[in-house]
């Protein structure tokens, strides 16, 4: 690989951490980037090294935001638990997706994600805590500990965003807590898909550590970004960052 390839590799990794840690979703940012640089790869093995680099930053950005910020250990410890399993088959089952379905599948999650933010302004800016109940746990525990996890192990970008949209919306979290729950769970998410990687033998090791080194620099940037910020700059960023992304697969698409 050349070394001005390498180089971008990491600068999109670093970037990646700084957008993971403030609104979720870096995948969004460095998978397309990993695709265009390794196009022989086989997808499997272009995921996995995508989760190499995400886990280590959303691992840092959940011990940064778990200090400051309660983090909803009623949703948490389960959908953490039930992630790592089923982000685990997810993977099981990604080699059988080809990597011309990836880009229509992100793009829609993203248009939805878009919609949602847009059409309730109101979202995720403040804390509006829904009753601790059964109706209420149970359909977020199942969303974000078992859907979402499944698709991170199956395709992955966005996971964390839709994680955090999730959060807020069912549980009626502002963005600040939503996140500090939201990176707990998501770094259950990347351990279950990465150890069926590893097992089946999917890693580039040395480059994903690479770029993992630079994705937890930029994610110890964006959750100190975060948290001082609070959580009308995560919506703008999450807006921005969606928007961009919306504009550049759907070009990319129309390209095919």
């Amino acid at each position: 690989m050349e070394v001005e390839l390498i180089l971008l590799l990491l600068a999109v990794a670093l970037a990646a951490g700084w957008v993971d840690a403030v609104v979720g979703g870096g995948g969004l940012v460095q998978l397309p980037v990993l695709l265009l640089a390794l196009p022989a790869a086989p997808p499997p093995a272009v995921l996995a090294t995508d989760k190499l680099s995400s886990i280590a930053g959303t691992t840092v950005s959940a011990v940064g935001f778990a200090r400051r910020v309660r983090v909803q250990a009623r949703v948490a410890v389960p959908a953490t638990v039930l992630a790592v399993a089923l982000s685990g088959a997810g993977a099981v089952t990604a080699g059988r997706v080809p990597a011309e379905v990836f880009r229509p599948f992100v793009l829609v999650t993203l248009a939805l994600v878009a919609v949602l933010v847009v059409a309730r302004p109101t979202l995720g800016t403040r804390v509006q805590p829904r009753p601790a109940r059964r109706r209420t746990l149970v359909p977020a525990v199942v969303l974000v500990g078992v859907v979402l996890p499944f698709y991170n192990g199956l395709v992955g970008p966005g996971t964390g965003a839709m994680i955090l949209i999730a959060l807020t919306t069912l549980l009626g979290l502002d963005f600040v807590m939503g996140s500090a729950t939201a990176k707990v769970v998501n770094v259950g998410a990347n351990l279950g898909a990465l150890v069926v990687f590893a097992a089946q033998g999917q890693v580039f090791w040395l480059l994903g550590l690479g770029m993992a080194a630079c994705n937890v620099l930029g994610a110890r940037v964006g959750t100190r970004t975060a948290l001082r910020r609070g959580a009308a700059f995560i919506r703008a960023t999450l807006l921005c960052v969606v928007a961009a992304l919306i504009v550049k697969l759907s070009l990319d698409q129309l390209r095919l």
